[in-house]
C-alpha cells in the first residue's frame, strides 16, 4: 500500500514520525478486532458534528453568532506548556456548561501532552446525554486504525490535515470516517489544500490561520479562503482567535464556528464562560456578516 503521508518540511514531519511509532505499539497492544467491543461500552449515542457546528446545543447562549469548538490542549509545539495538570473531563464539562457546540480533544502525546484516554474520559463525563457537545478527536491521522480507535473511544468527528496526507489517501480517510458514523473536519491552509479537501468530499472545512512553516498566525488566511468554500460546506476558523475582535473578523468572513484552544485554556476554569461568550459574539454589537449554511 502506498504511503498516505507526504513530507511537509515542517514540524508536522517530526510529530508524525512519533505518532507512527506509537501507533505501531498501540496496534500490537490493542488489535483492531478489539475496538468494536470497546465502542459498545460507550454511554449514549454519537451526535451529528455538522449539526452541532450549525446549531450548537441547548446550552449555547441565545444570540451566539458563532458556534464554538472548545479545545482541551495542555501544550503546543509553538507555545510550550499551558497547563500540564489540566483535567480533560472537568474542562470538557466547563465547556459544555458555557455552551460549546463541540469539544476538541488533542490526543497526541509528545508535543501536546494529550492521550486517547482523555477522549474516552470526556465521552464518559458527558454520559448518555443526547444534547451533549460533539466530540472531535484532534490527532495526526493517516491510518484507518486511528479512525476506528477514535470511534471506539467516543469521537463523533476526526481531524484530517490536508497538508500531510496525499490527496488520494485523503478521500479514502474521509470515506472511512463516515463509514464509522463520524464526520471528518478537513484542515487546510491554502488554496491547493482547500481544493484537495473539496475533491475528497469534505462537508466541514477548518482553515488553519497558523502557518506551520513559520508558526505565524494571520486571520487573513480564513478571509482569503472563505469565498472559495461552497455554500453547504461548513467553515470553521482555527488558530489565532483570542477575543471578540478576531472572532468578529472570522464571522464577517463567513465562518460558522471557531476552533479555539489556547484562549480558553489560559482563561482558567473560572474564566471559561466569559471567554466563550466573547468568542461566540454573544454580547458584541451587531455588524454585517456573511451568512453561510
Amino acid at each position: 500500500m502506498p504511503d498516505p503521508l507526504r513530507r511537509t518540511g515542517t514540524v508536522l514531519d517530526e510529530i508524525v514520525a512519533g505518532v507512527r511509532g506509537r501507533l505501531a505499539v498501540r496496534r500490537r497492544e490493542q488489535p483492531e478486532s478489539q475496538l468494536s467491543a470497546l465502542a459498545s461500552l460507550l454511554p449514549g449515542r454519537q451526535v451529528d458534528f455538522c449539526a452541532r457546528l450549525r446549531g450548537g446545543t441547548s446550552l449555547t447562549p441565545p444570540g451566539a453568532r458563532l458556534q464554538l469548538v472548545a479545545e482541551i490542549k495542555r501544550a503546543s509545539p509553538s507555545k510550550g506548556v499551558f497547563d500540564e495538570a489540566l483535567d480533560a473531563s472537568d474542562r470538557a464539562l466547563a465547556y459544555q456548561a458555557a455552551g460549546a457546540a463541540c469539544v476538541s480533544v488533542l490526543t497526541e502525546e509528545a508535543f501536546f501532552r494529550g492521550s486517547i484516554a482523555d477522549l474516552r474520559a470526556v465521552r464518559g463525563a458527558f454520559g448518555a446525554d443526547p444534547g451533549r457537545p460533539a466530540l472531535l478527536r484532534k490527532e495526526f491521522i493517516f491510518d484507518h486504525y486511528q479512525l476506528r480507535e477514535a470511534r471506539a473511544n467516543g469521537a463523533d468527528a476526526a481531524l484530517l490535515i490536508a497538508m500531510m496526507i496525499e490527496p488520494g489517501a485523503l478521500g479514502e480517510l474521509v470515506g472511512g470516517a463516515r463509514a464509522l458514523g463520524m464526520e471528518p473536519l478537513v484542515e487546510v491552509h491554502d488554496e491547493p489544500e482547500l481544493a484537495a479537501a473539496l475533491d475528497a468530499g469534505a462537508r466541514a472545512i477548518g482553515v488553519n490561520n497558523r502557518d506551520l512553516r513559520s508558526f505565524d498566525e494571520d486571520l487573513a488566511t480564513t478571509e482569503r479562503l472563505a469565498p472559495l468554500v461552497p455554500a453547504g460546506v461548513t467553515l470553521v476558523a482555527e488558530s489565532g482567535i483570542r477575543d471578540a475582535a478576531g472572532a468578529g473578523r472570522m464571522h464577517r468572513a463567513g465562518a460558522r464556528a471557531l476552533l479555539v484552544g489556547e484562549a480558553l485554556v489560559v482563561a482558567g476554569a473560572g474564566g471559561v464562560a466569559a471567554a466563550a461568550r466573547e468568542l461566540m459574539l454573544v454580547d458584541a454589537p451587531r455588524t454585517a456578516g456573511v451568512a453561510r449554511p
